[in-house]
């Protein structure tokens, strides 16, 4: 089974219905064997993760376990070709992409290359003067520098036409990417890829493909290649006879680079949202341990300026403060100075830079509320009301922060959104989508209204010609089969669970199923009948709410809510009254009695650990 609705028991508010998993398995006999609460092992099993083999991987997997780089097609091809490059002399470049993953890609790239003497710089393109990946201006910027060969890092696979005009002008190119591979249907139905015309294509989703584990990003790509292209090296170095001291320091020298490498396989795992499960979660463990103790003066230089140094670090601080520090610069400004921050052989000169990056972020996030704000008035007042896929137009929203709003109101309305704005050739947007529209797919339906676009299922972007945007938006409407169903948020509980259930070594066993994030969520609980006591305001801005709780059984707890408060007390104030609603903060209230989805988490302050209840959601309980 996989989650049965407990829509009767909790009556929503706001129209997502609560689910609860009902996977089966013996959660008594794994705990036993894995010596962890029921608990824990009936989230495991809600995970997928079924047999005992894959749950002691979840739970025990090390560097070790993760899978083979050379199971990745065309990987000894790109490697033979790329080192007799380097043998001969040749000039590589390197270009990435100005997000996340094309920044950390394009930084393990140079590192891995320069270890193997390779003649080698780096191009990041220019947001708004490039676009997306490879374009004719950077082939024949390359073909001018006498570049011999390009390697692309988390791009080219959609580039076709630009390889083969890099070839016409006698160049090479080797690709690195993770995207979808794109496809046309031929006349008798058949599915057919659309591969580059490059000397080797390194890309975990094109069908001769067998890597046993898809879903990993540019950036864990470019370290499989890396790894290999490094072992070669060393072993062309030094003979199998040789058993030299200077060999064992050179050995030492690559494995120091990879495991530097690896935090930043594990940086772009988190920040460009891959799933959290098979061997993401074993180098974003790794990763994260790693970084608090980094080598990377740049990257110690970030985690600086934004007072985390000597802290634990966790996939949260990766995807929400110090990833977005680096595509702020690949939004607002060039994300070349994030590489430069990465490179930087001065400490001073890092945190200048990072300092810089951190004030683009600040900038960055007051423009996203501004344009998120528009895109919800055009909604509410605008002819979208029977729209199952938004797109919205607005003009005059910074191209770079699209992606960050269409994401904004997806989690609002819950639907696929796509925000266009106008860019210097036409219009250029970015999407987002829902675990029931596979964006990229519906967009290969009316591929012939863009002049370019990409992507994969849950996001993508595009380029159009401004007359084309109702067409566009018609066509996705047309062809659209989202249900009613569909369109409605389904949260699952993992396990419906009183709070008198709670203690302290059972929520400190909970951090055996981190790093949390896509496909790996932090487990949610949910209990009826909690009665809300005593609220206060609490945050700079005043949008965190803190309260005190008690469960049916009389037990008392501390609450904090870090969602939406003007929902929460409209929500209040429609169910029990404005009047009660003001108590609640003024003395208090008996009368407010809910149902929730929560998390529990322990509070440190100065020094004294206590037990603390997040609240994710919110209900009316039955009467």
């Amino acid at each position: 089974m996989g989650s049965t609705p407990i829509w009767s028991t909790f009556r929503k508010f706001n129209m997502a219905k609560w689910m609860v998993s009902a996977k089966k398995a013996d959660f008594t006999k794994l705990a036993e064997i894995f010596r962890i609460d029921p608990v824990i092992a009936r989230i495991i099993r809600n995970r997928d993760i079924v047999d005992e083999t894959q749950i002691d991987l979840f739970l025990n997997g090390t560097l070790e376990d993760l899978h083979a780089p050379r199971l990745l097609y065309d990987m000894e091809k790109a490697v033979f070709f790329i080192l007799s490059g380097i043998r001969s002399g040749v000039r590589l470049r390197v270009i990435g992409d100005y997000d996340i993953d094309g920044i950390c890609s394009t930084y393990i790239l140079l590192r891995g290359l320069q270890y193997c003497g390779a003649d080698v710089d780096t191009v990041i393109p220019h947001r708004i003067k490039d676009g997306y990946g490879l374009n004719d201006a950077l082939i024949e910027e390359a073909h001018e520098a006498g570049i011999d060969t390009i390697i692309t890092c988390d791009n080219g696979i959609a580039a076709a036409q630009q390889i083969a005009y890099a070839r016409q002008l006698g160049m090479h190119v080797v690709i690195t990417d993770h995207h979808e591979v794109p496809y046309e249907i031929t006349e008798d139905g058949v599915r057919k890829e659309l591969l580059p015309p490059a000397e080797a294509i390194i890309d975990p989703k094109q069908e001769k493909c067998s890597y046993p584990f898809d879903g990993i990003c540019g950036a864990v790509v470019a370290y499989k290649f890396i790894q290999v292209i490094t072992e070669e090296y060393d072993k062309e170095a030094k003979p199998q006879s040789s058993k030299s001291a200077g060999q064992s320091a050179d050995t030492k020298g690559r494995e120091a680079l990879l495991a530097e490498l690896l935090e930043f396989a594990a940086f772009a795992t988190v920040g460009d949202v891959m799933e959290l499960l098979d061997e993401n979660r074993i180098i974003v463990r790794y990763g994260l341990e790693q970084m608090v103790h980094t080598k990377n003066i740049g990257l110690r230089a970030l985690i600086e300026v934004n007072g985390m140094q000597n802290k634990p670090l966790s996939a949260y601080h990766i995807g929400f403060v110090l990833g977005p520090c680096l595509n702020a610069t690949g939004r607002l400004d060039t994300a070349a100075k994030a590489l430069r921050m990465l490179t930087s052989g001065s400490f001073a000169d890092a945190v200048m830079i990072a300092g810089e990056l951190k004030e683009l972020n600040d900038s960055r996030k007051e423009m996203t509320r501004q344009g998120t704000e528009r895109a919800v008035e055009m909604i509410e007042n605008g002819p979208y009301a029977e729209d199952k896929v938004l797109v919205l137009y607005l003009p005059d929203c910074h191209e770079s922060l699209a992606g960050i709003i269409a994401g904004r109101i997806r989690e609002k309305y819950y639907k696929p959104v796509f925000v266009l704005t106008k860019g210097e050739e036409g219009v250029k947007g970015s999407g987002r989508s829902i675990e029931t529209y596979h964006m990229y797919e519906q967009m290969s339906l009316c591929k012939h209204l863009f002049t370019k676009y990409g992507g994969h299922k849950m996001a993508a972007g595009l380029s159009l010609p401004e007359e084309k945007i109702e067409e566009f938006r018609e066509s996705l409407n047309r062809n659209c089969q989202l249900s009613d169903d569909d369109l409605i948020e389904k949260i699952v509980i993992d396990v419906p669970m009183p709070l008198s259930y709670l203690h302290m070594d059972f929520v400190k066993q909970l951090r055996v199923l981190e790093p949390f994030g896509n496909g790996n969520p932090k487990p949610v609980f949910a209990q009826k009948n909690i009665r809300i006591l005593q609220g206060r305001i609490l945050g700079k801005n005043g949008n965190v709410g803190k309260y005190r709780i008690q469960d049916g059984q009389g037990n008392f707890y501390e609450m904090i809510y870090f969602g939406d408060l003007e929902k929460w007390h409209a929500f209040l104030a429609q169910s029990f009254g404005e009047s009660e609603k003001e108590r609640l903060y003024r003395e208090g209230s008996r009368q407010i009695v809910i149902s929730m989805i929560y998390y529990p988490d322990i509070n440190v302050y100065q020094g004294r650990e206590s037990l603390q209840i997040v609240m994710q959601d919110y209900a009316q309980s039955e009467k």
